[in-house]
């Protein structure tokens, strides 16, 4: 570690000082390609890479001595495009072993550590896998499909003591964690209502289209895994997975873990004591989804309720923002997004909290990876910024909005027990159900 100490100390020296490493670009480190010892160096895996996980290993390829070693993907198809990719990233592709079954991958010693970049319902057995296996993992958000996912991803990582950081990148950002010191000095006073909206115009399900044959490279059967087995439809794969219950959560769980994950941090909050969540299909009904395009749940905690939002195919959100979380108290209202915050005060609180736009100042992505690869090289735990407890916290709370709006309930929360109280809903929905051989491994 203090090679690389006085290694960053040259670079940022030679270039001047106060440009932020996150901001180069790959090609930057490539100009000190030997400088690093190879103790000092990571090599990575991804497995997973038509969309997060390819930027993920962008922003990880940017920090110095991470090499690539490894690539995994059940689509061929996506595999030789990044293949080709490589060399604009400065990476020799012939150094770079492809697999389309992530197991192999797991075998290759030279791996130290892997990105899960999978749909999600994926993210719990290879985590697993990979944890047993030997390696770090970086694990893209929601960490899991199902509570019961969650709590076995946490129990993996304890027993393996492997550095696993959840893919909630905003935990390494300047400008949201500055936000969450003002919320926690008390200016605002008390805070009565958290507002988490997101409304994505750019989002909406794909057409419905008839069941096909897979394309061509696509083993389609390795996509599903455990997922209940289906014919092909072009408008379940590779991003609109995301609307559909077999893998993923819908934009509650895609945004939801990003914004909740401030709202709770904000608050200093457990898991909420009851849910209540209404929603449907109401925007795009034409469209192939299962997940609501249109859902609104009510959290309830001591001292506070949390509302979230959300709506997809359009923009105008609250405060003209189209996400945001707003925590709302007696003496004015601190709104915060990807774009910055600020502090709205209430005009007779006589308390002078108001503070203009906060913009954010760096890249969010590029500093949780520099925040992973330290602590894989420290084995310093505490130093993560994002741990797999924190992941399978907020993706917890995301479930039970889902699950709310699924059964139609409102659920309550037995914290003794760790589940719902009624055995009906934690006999449905608490485990994501295994098909096709699959079982998620206990440990």
């Amino acid at each position: 570690m203090s090679n690389r100490r006085h290694f960053l100390k040259q670079t940022t020296t030679f270039l001047g000082g106060a440009t932020l490493l996150s901001a180069l670009d790959n090609k930057a480190f490539a100009l000190f390609p030997q400088r690093l010892a190879p103790s000092d160096q990571v090599n990575i895996a991804a497995i997973g890479i038509a969309g997060m996980g390819w930027a993920n290993v962008k922003s990880a390829l940017k920090v110095p001595g991470v090499n690539l070693v490894a690539l995994c993907d059940v689509d061929k198809n996506i595999l030789d495009k990044r293949m080709g990719e490589l060399a604009s990233l400065n990476v020799d592709a012939a150094k770079v072993k492809t697999y389309s079954d992530y197991r192999r991958l797991l075998e290759q010693k030279d791996v130290d550590a892997v990105i899960i970049g999978t749909p999600d319902h994926w993210h719990a057995l290879i985590m697993i896998d990979a944890c047993q296996a030997g390696k770090d993992v970086y694990v893209e958000k929601p960490v899991g499909n199902s509570i019961e996912e969650c709590r076995a991803m946490v129990a993996a990582q304890k027993k393996y003591n492997k550095v696993v950081q959840a893919g909630q990148w905003q935990r390494s950002q300047k400008h949201f964690r500055d936000a969450v010191d003002f919320v926690h000095s008390g200016q605002l006073g008390n805070i009565r209502t958290v507002k988490v909206w997101c409304y994505q115009g750019w989002m909406k399900p794909g057409p419905k289209v008839p069941d096909s044959a897979p394309p061509a490279g696509v083993d389609y059967a390795m996509w599903l895994g455990p997922a209940e087995k289906r014919p092909f439809n072009s408008s379940r794969f590779h991003f609109n997975f995301r609307w559909f219950w077999d893998y993923a959560g819908g934009l509650m769980t895609d945004w939801g873990v990003h914004l909740l994950d401030y709202a709770l941090l904000g608050m200093k909050a457990p898991i909420p004591k009851t849910v209540a969540a209404l929603g449907g299909i109401f925007a795009y009904p034409e469209l192939a989804q299962e997940t609501p395009d249109t859902l609104t749940a009510l959290y309830e905690f001591d001292g506070f309720n949390l509302v979230w939002d959300h709506a997809m195919g359009i923009d105008n959100g609250s405060y003209g923002r189209d996400h945001g979380i707003a925590y709302i108290g007696n003496n004015g209202t601190l709104v915060l997004n990807r774009g910055g915050w600020e502090v709205i005060e209430e005009k007779h609180s006589g308390n002078k909290v108001s503070k203009p736009l906060q913009p954010s100042v760096d890249n969010g992505l590029d500093k949780h990876w520099e925040n992973f690869i330290s602590v894989v090289k420290s084995r310093k735990m505490k130093e993560l910024n994002c741990p797999i407890e924190t992941g399978a916290h907020v993706a917890t709370v995301a479930q039970m909005g889902n699950i709310s709006f699924r059964s139609g309930q409102r659920v309550v929360w037995d914290k003794a027990k760790g589940k719902f109280t009624d055995n009906k809903l934690n006999e449905q929905y608490l485990m994501a159900e295994y098909h096709n051989g699959y079982k998620l491994k206990t440990v």
